[in-house]
């Protein structure tokens, strides 16, 4: 059974003749296929020649396999969305050496935060499908390199947190048999053992379950080396990181859901202090972090209130409630751009088009390897 709501990728290969409709695929995405062509790639790993026929040959593959034809349809479109966009950044990623080395650092991460915006914007996509996806493309690599990592499962558990690993598994193999290089058959034995990582780790085809969701927690934090101990929960509060774009609606959530319970809000704080959304925010946020200290040493549970679109700016704040015993729910809320310009016009302290932008390139939409209870509500 499929974990994915009933969602279609335009122009998924499908019963009967599994037809790849490749002319379909670059009307629709020529802004990010386009760019494979010509897009050089080390011709020891990539002999068949650049990143546009190297993408082609692994949708033609992924298209012939038994395997993902086996698969529910709406774990077919979500890996063939991940196996198309699997090296979209390459092209703003790849430089060559003057040795005519080719190299493509990054392009995982960076392909990721370019898969999550292409969907979030243009394919109606459910968040937990689009993050699946976003997944694959930011871990295709994993399978093949995993086993050399010095915490090879602790890699797989926290990949399966974000995404299938057997999905993964699939991608990983279109991703070896769409490309000529010498060493294949060593690649395909990393995916299977990839696989039997994976099963061994009880994670190949749903999140690791952990004892306790603050199990959970401190095995991510590092505080925990078995995933399988059960953590003794000494928190004594509870604070509510809200998370998402301005115009999300989380004020609305806020009101509806948590009406009684204090708020850090740092956009009182910055209003009461006569800060713009545009200008130097640290004394806002020291403000801010001063409020939520009040409320942490009295054990006093409450929400904080900002974008927290990036992971490095929740992980700060986690650190800090976390010190003193806190249970971390984020709850993160999303709406269509267009409804989230909308309602920004409508506000009388309005966040400027160039910030939300700047905003939207650089989400990292939250995960259950960063709290104790994790929520995703579209809106």
């Amino acid at each position: 059974m499929s974990t994915h709501a009933a969602w279609t990728f335009p122009c998924c290969p499908g019963p009967p003749d599994w037809r790849l409709d490749w002319a379909g695929l670059l009307e629709r995405f020529h802004p990010w296929i386009d760019p494979m062509r010509g897009c050089r790639q080390d011709p020891g790993h990539h002999a068949e020649g650049d990143v546009f026929t190297h993408t082609r040959l692994v949708c033609e593959v992924l298209a012939a396999s038994e395997a993902w034809r086996a698969l529910p349809a709406p774990d077919r479109s979500v890996v063939f969305a991940g196996a198309l966009f699997h090296d979209v950044a390459k092209p703003v990623c790849t430089r060559i050496d003057g040795d005519g080395t080719v190299s493509s650092r990054g392009h995982s991460r960076r392909g990721a935060a370019l898969v999550r915006r292409l969907l979030l914007e243009h394919a109606g996509t459910p968040i937990p499908t689009r993050e699946t996806i976003t997944g694959l493309v930011r871990h295709h690599g994993l399978p093949l390199f995993v086993l050399e990592d010095e915490h090879p499962g602790r890699r797989v558990i926290e990949a399966s947190q974000t995404t299938r690993c057997d999905l993964l598994a699939l991608v990983a193999e279109a991703d070896v048999r769409g490309r000529q290089c010498e060493d294949r058959e060593d690649l395909l034995d990393r995916i299977r053992l990839f696989v039997d990582l994976c099963r061994e780790e009880r994670c190949l085809d749903a999140p690791r379950a952990f004892p306790s969701p603050h199990s959970r927690f401190l095995y991510f934090r590092g505080e925990r080396t078995s995933p399988d101990h059960e953590a003794y929960d000494d928190t004594r509060l509870e604070v509510v990181m809200m998370a998402g774009l301005p115009g999300a609606g989380k004020d609305t959530w806020l009101r509806r859901h948590l009406p009684d319970t204090p708020v850090v809000a740092l956009d009182a704080v910055r209003a009461g202090m006569g800060v713009s959304p545009a200008g130097d925010q640290g004394r806002v946020i020291a403000r801010a972090r001063a409020l939520a200290r009040d409320h942490l040493r009295a054990a006093r549970s409450f929400v904080w209130n900002a974008t927290n679109v990036t992971r490095s700016m929740r992980a700060n704040l986690i650190d800090l409630f976390a010190s003193y015993r806190a249970r971390i729910r984020i709850v993160y809320l999303e709406a269509p751009l267009e409804e989230i310009l909308r309602r920004n016009d409508c506000r009388h302290d309005r966040v400027p088009f160039a910030v939300i932008q700047k905003l939207l390139a650089r989400l990292e939409v939250p995960d259950l390897t960063e709290a104790h209870r994790m929520e995703w509500i579209s809106g």
